[in-house]
């Protein structure tokens, strides 16, 4: 059996929170979310980690990261920059910002030879995603076009200090992803939970309803496809310095395509992560109730 790989995209910077907020210390021992990321998906059976980080904070990544990962898993670090592109594609040289998410995924292409997973550095997932990831991951070696999502519920994702986007799921009655619709200013009012419209009217939503937290599983041609949609979207967003390539256009197509399906997941674990700094002490304090109820040790990599 091949070696389940998971892919962390780590190379954004925290607009809003200020700085890498991939290197906070939120555990007890200086823990970053990254670490209970980690540690959940080595238990859950993943033999390899990718990192993809910008390579100016290469050195103090390993430093901080990635070597404390040494013995427990396979560690590569590939480098998110703008100017990965493929060979022969021009794009606007003011740009300065990369290209996006699925952009962030096809740099993993030269390392990544099996069934893989995807996710943000800075989201706590979950113990419970990571072991369902990992099982369909299992599922579908040496298939093709077989994908998931982990389908978080919108309640589970909340802030408390402020509102949230999320990408609301489309779902069919097999639970294969149809559609991924952007909804902004999401928040819970009185019990209910809400959110804006296209047109700047408040709806209700589901607590239930199924959510895109960007945690992804794929098989390896997932990476061929997503290169050519790249070199079409460079056609035709290159010369757009805000444009981006992200992960639901590529699926969409697919989808969209009948070139591939795409599971969502329920799970029934609780996101969260540090959106804004006010966030940051509540997780800290989710932190350590989750390792005094016994699901974290104290101490994660000794």
């Amino acid at each position: 059996m091949k070696k389940l790989v998971l892919l962390v995209l780590a190379a954004g910077m925290g607009s809003r929170y200020g700085g890498l907020k991939q290197l906070d210390g939120l555990g007890p021992n200086g823990e970053t979310i990254m670490d209970y990321s980690i540690f959940d998906a080595i238990r859950a059976g993943f033999g390899k980690v990718v990192f993809v980080i910008r390579e100016s904070f290469e050195a103090e990544f390993r430093q901080k990261v990635a070597d404390k990962y040494v013995g427990l898993i396979d560690v590569d670090i590939v480098f998110q920059e703008v100017a990965k592109v493929p060979a022969g594609y021009a794009y606007d040289p003011k740009r300065e910002k990369p290209w996006g998410t699925n952009h962030a995924v096809l740099m993993g292409r030269d390392v990544i030879n099996s069934q893989f997973a995807v996710i943000n550095a800075d989201d706590f997932y979950g113990k419970e995603s990571y072991e369902i990831l990992a099982k369909f991951l299992q599922s579908v070696e040496n298939k093709k076009n077989n994908y998931c999502m982990v389908g978080y519920r919108v309640g589970n994702t909340l802030s408390e200090s402020g509102t949230v986007s999320r990408g609301v799921c489309v779902v069919d009655s097999d639970g294969y992803l149809q559609n991924i619709v952007e909804r902004t200013k999401i928040e819970s009012k009185s019990g209910t939970i809400v959110y804006l419209d296209e047109n700047g009217t408040e709806e209700t939503i589901e607590p239930e309803t199924p959510v895109s937290m960007n945690m992804w599983g794929f098989t390896p041609d997932y990476f061929d496809y997503s290169l050519e949609f790249f070199k079409e979207f460079l056609n035709r967003e290159g010369n757009n310095i805000k444009s981006e390539f992200y992960i639901p256009f590529a699926v969409n197509k697919l989808i969209t395509d009948k070139t591939a399906q795409c599971r969502v997941l329920d799970t029934s674990a609780k996101w969260f992560g540090v959106t804004y700094p006010e966030d940051r002490s509540q997780v800290v304090l989710k932190i350590n109730e989750l390792i005094k109820q016994g699901i974290y040790p104290e101490k994660l990599f000794k």
